[in-house]
């Protein structure tokens, strides 16, 4: 809609020009024998200046250049292209303030709810299967406010179960040049395939990833700033940023640790950065890189304050073709001083004899065709199929034994129905498995949606 404005703007002021200009155009000559200038003071016709000429000729050539590009598909220079919001780190309603052509502010936002089921019995057998849960995920507003060509602000507000309220995200930019910003506040680290890109419309499956909760816990904000660009098929991003809190890490992974931006410590800071090479349309891979300490001056072992430094490294990649979407991710964290940091915890009475691992790795690839592709473009069904490993015990301190549990393996075969590109209903059904022979498998609904 937005896209044809110049057209009526410009036709309407061809519409309003011409007249004028047909007053001015050139009429029959002076009668023989009277001059031309006492014909034009008796209400003769007048000749158009030359500038008035050339004047609408610009307006008729700007017109019928913009019904070619839009007769064409091609998009605007400054239109939000999927590309264009990726490179900012957006999911497509958290991009509505972008695509502000003024000052002014903007509403958009998503929710879902998810119910689970759980088998009877584990993979060994045993029973005590958790009751079936059915929650209100979240509710999420999106509020933002376009200051200028130059200045905008975006966030994000959620509610998360019926009755949590958090901040996801809350920041300023400062667009320097149309290929380079800056950027200050609550910011999601930009890692992973999902944690910037994390409304329930965007990715496969009722359950995010596991590697994308345990490894790259989405969703994943701290403080901080940073700088953001885009130059050909290349964009990146690079913050810097409070660091994990150690204290909050367990056997399962590096949740524990966001700070989420609530009165965060910030003894340690980090770096978080990505590059992504998007060769053609709908095709990009990359890398993410994290690195900070995590002591934050609050683990102590033997009169000692633990620097508990964190790397997580991932490569990622998607392909998006005639329906067929392919993805995949591999992420691999470190943790300094975790064997002194689980005897800490653990002398603390914070945590059992599981450790904090040394390492951890995870990742997972995922293949969805969307069978209505070639038939609609408004509605969409996905079958769809994702092989995940993930084992936040991969390598553990001296003196510890692995928490077999968190080894394991999800399998998701499921599907995701779109009616409208706007609502969601996802239902698949996991296998899992680990090295403790615990997994239970579980049937899954989620109900999704966005604007």
């Amino acid at each position: 809609m937005l896209s044809r404005v110049p057209v009526f703007a410009s036709l309407l002021t061809l519409l309003l020009a011409t007249p004028a200009a047909a007053q001015q155009a050139p009429a029959d000559p002076a009668p023989a024998g009277v001059s031309a200038e006492a014909f034009a003071q008796a209400g003769g016709a007048q000749t158009a200046p030359p500038q008035q000429v050339d004047e609408l000729r610009r307006r008729l050539d700007a017109l019928a250049a913009e019904v070619e590009r839009l007769r064409s598909g091609e998009p605007e220079a400054n239109a939000l292209t999927e590309e264009r919001r990726r490179a900012l780190g957006l999911a497509p309603s958290a991009a509505a303030t972008y695509r502000r052509a003024s000052e002014g502010i903007s509403f958009a936002g998503y929710g879902e709810m998810l119910a689970e089921n759980f088998a009877s019995e584990n993979e060994a057998g045993a029973g005590g299967a958790p009751t079936t849960r059915f929650d209100f995920v979240r509710a999420v507003l999106y509020t933002g406010y376009r200051f200028n060509d130059r200045f905008l602000f975006n966030s994000e507000l959620e509610v998360e179960h019926g009755n949590e309220i958090f901040v996801e995200f809350a920041y300023v930019d400062y667009r320097a040049t149309d290929n380079l910003s800056f950027r200050g506040g609550l910011l999601l680290i930009p890692l992973g395939l999902v944690n910037e890109f994390h409304e329930p419309t965007v990715y496969f499956g009722a359950r995010r990833p596991e590697t994308e909760q345990r490894i790259i816990p989405s969703t994943w904000r701290e403080n901080g700033g940073g700088v953001l660009g885009s130059f050909g098929m290349v964009n990146f991003r690079a913050y810097v940023t409070n660091g994990f809190n150690g204290a909050g890490f367990r056997s399962n992974g590096l949740r524990g640790g966001r700070q989420r931006g609530v009165q965060a410590r910030a003894a340690h800071l980090a770096f978080s950065g990505r590059l992504d090479v998007t060769p053609i349309p709908g095709v990009f891979a990359g890398v993410g890189l994290y690195n900070g300490g995590s002591g934050q001056e609050q683990v102590v072992f033997n009169g000692t304050r633990l620097d508990m430094g964190t790397t997580v490294g991932e490569v990622h990649g998607q392909a998006q073709f005639r329906g067929l979407d392919v993805r995949a991710l591999y992420a691999h964290a470190t943790v300094d001083d975790a064997g002194a940091a689980s005897r800490a915890l653990a002398s603390a009475g914070v945590t059992a004899t599981s450790p904090i691992a040394d390492a951890m790795q995870g990742g997972y690839v995922q293949v969805g065709y969307n069978v209505l592709s070639q038939a609609s473009t408004e509605t969409a069904v996905t079958p769809y199929l994702r092989y995940e490993r993930v084992d936040t015990q991969h390598r553990v301190p001296a003196g510890f034994t692995r928490a077999l549990a968190q080894d394991g393996t999800f399998t998701t075969l499921g599907v995701d129905v779109k009616p409208i590109p706007n609502v969601v209903i996802k239902t698949d059904y996991q296998w899992i498995t680990n090295a403790a022979g615990t997994g239970r498998n579980q049937f899954n609904l989620n109900l999704g949606y966005a604007f």
